[in-house]
């Protein structure tokens, strides 16, 4: 499977609908779904939705190597100091490069290091202005 949410099932379905209708085939949000699963090997959405329902996120662990986005920005790291489990964690993150925290164009301000605070998939609870969580680790489930 390559998705690990509902929430990213969800997504790849909108995005699926809005690539189809740009070459003028238009599908219904059922469709979509029903294609979603079976391109991620499930008999049918009902199968996939059953499956992303019970999938739990692997733990994070310390010196981890993790890639994600921070305020947007990609990057690599690792966890360089971590507290908590299961349901979430806080977390340092050592970025292989430094990731500019600034959208400004005038000015840049990189960062090699940031503490966050994120759920057991990886998102933080705190947004950027846009609403987008400020960190999204990429997290792999158990399935």
């Amino acid at each position: 499977m390559t998705i690990r949410t509902l929430e990213d099932a969800k997504a790849q379905a909108r995005a699926l609908r809005q690539a189809l209708a740009e070459e003028g085939t238009k599908i219904g949000h059922a469709q979509a779904l029903e294609r979603i699963a079976r391109l991620n090997g499930a008999r049918n959405w009902n199968v996939l939705h059953a499956r992303l329902s019970q999938a739990e996120p692997e733990p994070l662990t310390m010196d981890q190597r993790v890639t994600g986005q921070y305020l947007g920005q990609p990057f690599a790291g690792r966890i360089v100091a971590l507290e908590g489990a299961g349901q979430g964690y806080a977390l340092t993150v050592r970025f292989d490069e430094p990731v500019d925290v600034v959208r400004s164009p005038a000015f840049q301000n990189l960062r090699r290091q940031v503490r966050a605070t994120v759920d057991a998939w990886g998102r933080s609870a705190d947004m950027t202005s846009d609403g987008v969580p400020q960190m999204v680790l990429d997290v792999a489930a158990k399935v």
